[in-house]
């Protein structure tokens, strides 16, 4: 009986655990030894650092929910789980159609209203987005795969998106507009909270970048997707992020 007990336990705390990794980015410290007392550095892993200012979703079909906890939670000061997001639109919506082909904008629009927020979708191109400076949730085609993300900054010919899949990506417009089919899903309250945190400078870094020989037309699945993901056990300080400004890192 204590045995099972005992094992109940480390279930319950494996499970724990692996909740506590699966929400949020992987913050650590090394400390390096030397004279005197050293030296501690806080880090962050290489996977990581793309997903620092991204909600990384969960699901296959959950690209929208992840989406739009980046931009309420990165972007306006709400700070919001793709679960909450998730669980709340999937509860209000059409079930059968979400777990087919993922939440919509219409989802996306119920569930700020009951937040108190009001959103639509606007027929807009990239010089739009640059003009108006507030970040907005796109929906672009990648194969057969149709896909949420948020548009973070436009520099140049650049466009900075925050891939639920795949963190920080930088494209260039026409790379982008070859994916995207022109509407923008945008807040239109608080616009100035929006505009502050557009084009911001520690996102557009050098690990943010998409591989530009990349096509992205040529898969179809998040598995795929995902093989571009970089090793694991690759560290760099965290203080760095913040040294780079926008335009650099191609």
């Amino acid at each position: 009986m204590r045995r099972r007990r005992d094992r109940s336990r480390i279930v319950a705390l494996a499970a724990a655990l692996t909740a506590l990794a699966a929400a949020a980015p992987a913050v650590a410290q090394v400390q390096f030894y030397g004279e005197a007392s050293g030296a501690r550095v806080r880090v962050m892993t290489w996977r990581d650092i793309p997903f620092r200012t991204v909600v990384r979703q969960e699901h296959d079909y959950s690209c929208g929910s992840a989406a739009l906890a980046t931009l309420l939670t990165y972007h306006y000061g709400r700070p919001t789980t793709e679960a909450e997001a998730f669980t709340r639109m999937y509860a209000a919506g059409d079930q059968e159609t979400i777990r087919r082909v993922g939440f919509s904008m219409l989802d996306m629009k119920r569930y700020l209203a009951a937040e108190g927020l009001r959103a639509d979708g606007f027929r807009m191109s990239i010089d739009d987005i640059g003009k108006e400076g507030v970040p907005v949730i796109a929906l672009i085609q990648m194969g057969a795969y149709r896909h949420f993300v948020v548009v973070k900054g436009v520099v140049g010919d650049r466009v900075l998106v925050g891939d639920p899949a795949l963190g920080l990506r930088i494209f260039t417009r026409a790379q982008f507009n070859a994916m995207w089919n022109g509407i923008a899903f945008a807040l239109h309250d608080t616009p100035a909270v929006g505009r502050g945190r557009f084009n911001v400078a520690n996102e557009w870094s050098p690990w943010s970048t998409a591989p530009l020989r990349a096509r992205a037309d040529a898969t179809d699945t998040l598995n795929a997707l995902t093989l571009h993901q970089l090793p694991f056990y690759q560290i760099t300080p965290i203080m760095v992020l913040g040294s780079v400004a926008p335009g650099g890192g191609l």
